[in-house]
């Protein structure tokens, strides 16, 4: 039997929620591993091209929209459309069920030698949309179709059942007049050729002023040729120009001189076409009969330099976010190499220029591939140890030995991929979905609207996000008990991932442990019981995760949230773990670090001088605490004073040293002894060669700007 791996769910689920989101959206697809990425980014274009058509067969009644193979005659009727007419936009032709997705790549990596990366995006997009619908249909329509004062224009939408109007020249259509401008010669040239065919007497001419007349006929048929000959060869110029010398050129030469490059036009420039693709977009849709979407999938971000990053993450926000955007730009990195790096970069002077607040600006639909399940291991490795044995590429991996491997077939559109299994198929209610969507949008009792924010970008990425975890728990047979608590673990990843992600930590630090140790957690105890239990040491290691926190909103609500309004229990974490794909991991695997979990330690170290983790020391009693300095060989007069003084693990932590030497007396070689044991426990600060100021050459500025504020 096919068991499909997380991956090839996660991929689906994207796809379906992308196609229902409104665009522009800004997906951010965060994971350590690029082949991951790689995989997702596949399956997603094979989901949505599948969406697209599944679409157009559900309505089989409405008007078909075009092929976007077009025919010789679909070909000639957009020309005709983009040279005489102009399209209506009408409540009807701007909700079409019908989709296009258009994909196009972008690797940062290529453009990173250039000082203006934003500006080979927009070059990309050229490139992609001259493939995707022709050059010269781009040119007829920068021809005949653009307008830059459109721009500052706003779109009006009529209450029309046409969706085109005819351009109009002195009160007629355009097509009539330039039919009639052909005509009038043409009638003039049959006239002179009619005319012309007699061959009458000299004499005959002179005499009765007919030469007179023929010049008179001749000066005619000049003029009429001369109007539309004149007009058409202004238009076929300009057509010959747009197709020689197009915008991408300009866009090359632009990036190549400094001097242009480093003015504002270039930019301005660079964003009025990018608006120019929105409008030719636009058309197109009218005339397709369909939505369409440019899915822009960003890649290799995190192997640039930090400026260039930081450029990248503007360009999306600068250019790619109008409202009436089509673009769909999907920014997939490596969360844990951004973050660092953005940080670092020469602008990073606030706290709003911080990666992650930078980030929370930009992303509508935060996408983190959760950690790698059992079956997907397996699955790699085994292709992975197999793959040098494959020869064609559309061979499929048999197990031969043992049949405890299903079969597995790595070719995806002719190309390996070491964690595709096979053409997956998922069956989601998308009505179902769509229904729980809006009854926590419809919900006015619920407890959950004191907690969402009053900001548009935060409302969108919540329904996104909960979109996107109905999906994948229906797509994964997980028992959706109530759509409110749902609801609530996507908010909860929202507001307070820092906090949230030290409870995930820390509930798996305890089942490591119960394992090793042969016991068993209990599973009904509440998220907020394991966060009071742990807080003190989250206290204690506050500075090195101070970034991480600067993301959590009010603690009270927190506090409030899981106390009082959402009792979420062990059980329910290990239920909706795996479909949280709205919370950045990268901030649980920090915390790991920090707390010592992923570090190998030498167990005849630790039981003799080696500092006690934090984790152990701030949840010892009294009692732990005299066990400990009992097995170390520590006299009975100091275990006698630690329970006379009631010193527990938190009054080691936070507790004075001096008064704490004072009060027990010991020696200097007994004090070296207890203190390496239980009071040493700094942990490496992650953050420890951060710049703490701007740097010299920007710091004036950033003192002036302070002081103007």
């Amino acid at each position: 039997m096919y068991h499909q791996t997380k991956d090839e769910v996660y991929a689906y689920a994207l796809s379906k929620t992308l196609s229902k989101v409104r665009a522009p959206a800004t997906v951010g697809l965060y994971s350590t591993c690029q082949d991951r990425i790689s995989l997702v980014l596949k399956q997603m274009e094979a989901h949505l091209s599948s969406e697209a058509q599944l679409v157009e067969q559900e309505r089989a009644d409405a008007p078909a929209p075009r092929s976007t193979r077009p025919s010789l005659c679909a070909c000639v009727s957009l020309m005709w459309k983009l040279l005489f007419y102009k399209p209506i936009w009408t409540q009807h032709n701007q909700n079409h069920r019908n989709v296009r997705f258009v994909h196009v790549h972008f690797s940062a990596w290529h453009f990173a030698g250039s000082d203006l990366l934003w500006a080979g995006m927009a070059l990309r997009l050229f490139y992609a949309m001259q493939v995707h619908f022709g050059k010269l249909q781009l040119v007829l329509h920068r021809v005949a179709q653009y307008d830059e004062e459109d721009e500052v224009k706003k779109r009006e939408i009529e209450d029309s059942t046409n969706d085109w109007r005819a351009k109009k020249c002195c009160c007629c259509p355009l097509w009539l007049c330039s039919l009639f401008i052909l005509i009038i010669p043409l009638g003039f040239l049959i006239f002179y050729l009619t005319l012309g065919s007699r061959d009458p007497n000299p004499s005959e001419m002179v005499n009765n002023g007919t030469t007179s007349q023929v010049n008179m006929i001749e000066g005619l048929v000049i003029a009429s040729f001369g109007v539309p000959a004149a007009t058409a060869l202004r238009f076929v110029l300009s057509t010959i120009k747009n197709l020689i010398f197009s915008q991408d050129h300009n866009i090359k030469r632009g990036m190549d001189n400094e001097k242009v490059s480093s003015k504002l036009g270039f930019m301005n420039e660079v964003r009025k076409e990018i608006w120019f693709l929105t409008r030719f977009v636009q058309f197109m849709e009218v005339f397709e009969r369909r939505r369409i979407r440019i899915v822009l999938q960003i890649t290799n971000v995190d192997r640039c330099p930090p400026m260039k990053i930081v450029a990248v993450l503007d360009a999306i926000n600068i250019l790619l976010s109008d409202e009436e955007s089509p673009f769909i730009p999907i920014l997939a990195v490596n969360p844990e190499i951004l973050v660092e790096k953005v940080n670092f970069s020469d602008y990073c002077f606030i706290k709003e220029d911080q990666a992650h607040a930078l980030l929370n600006r930009i992303v509508t639909l935060p996408f983190t591939i959760p950690p790698m399940c059992a079956y997907s291991k397996r699955t790699l490795f085994y292709n992975l140890a197999c793959s040098g044995n494959i020869s064609d590429k559309n061979n499929h991996i048999k197990n031969k030995s043992s049949g405890n491997i299903p079969l597995v077939e790595v070719s995806m559109d002719n190309e390996k991929h070491p964690l595709i299994t096979s053409r997956s198929s998922f069956e989601v209610n998308e009505e179902e979905v769509e229904t729980m969507v809006e009854s926590i949008a419809k919900n006015t009792d619920s407890n959950l609207k004191k907690y969402i924010l009053d900001d548009a970008m935060s409302m969108r990425r919540v329904i996104n996000s909960f979109r996107m975890v109905v999906i994948i728990m229906k797509a994964l047979q997980k028992d959706i008990s109530s759509t409110e608590n749902i609801a609530a673990w996507v908010v909860v990843a929202n507001h307070w991932p820092c906090r949230l992600s030290w409870i995930i930590q820390c509930v798996e630090d305890a089942k490591q442990r119960a394992e090793i140790e042969c016991t068993s957690i209990n599973k009904l105890k509440t998220l907020w019981q394991v966060f009071e239990e742990s807080k003190a040491e989250l206290h204690v290691m506050r500075e090195e995760i101070e970034e991480f926190l600067e993301q959590d909103r009010d603690p009270e609500m927190f506090e409030m949230f899981l106390k009082e309004d959402f009792q979420f229990t062990i059980k329910d974490l290990e239920i909706l773990e795996e479909a949280t794909v709205n919370l950045d991991h990268s901030i649980k695997k920090e915390m790991a670090r920090i707390r010592g979990t992923s570090t190998l330690r030498d167990t005849r170290w630790k039981r003799s001088l080696a500092p006690l983790p934090i984790t152990t020391i701030i949840n010892m009693k009294t009692a732990d605490v005299c066990a400990e300095m009992e097995r170390m060989d520590f006299p009975s007069q100091y275990t006698d004073i630690v329970k006379a003084n009631d010193l527990n693990g938190p009054a080691l932590v936070f507790g004075d040293r001096k008064d704490l030497k004072e009060l027990l007396g010991m020696t200097f070689g007994e004090w070296a002894k207890f203190k390496i044991r239980f009071l040493i426990f700094k942990t490496n600060k992650p953050n420890q060669n951060k710049k703490t100021e701007p740097p010299p050459q920007r710091l004036y500025l950033h003192r002036q700007h302070q002081a103007n504020e």
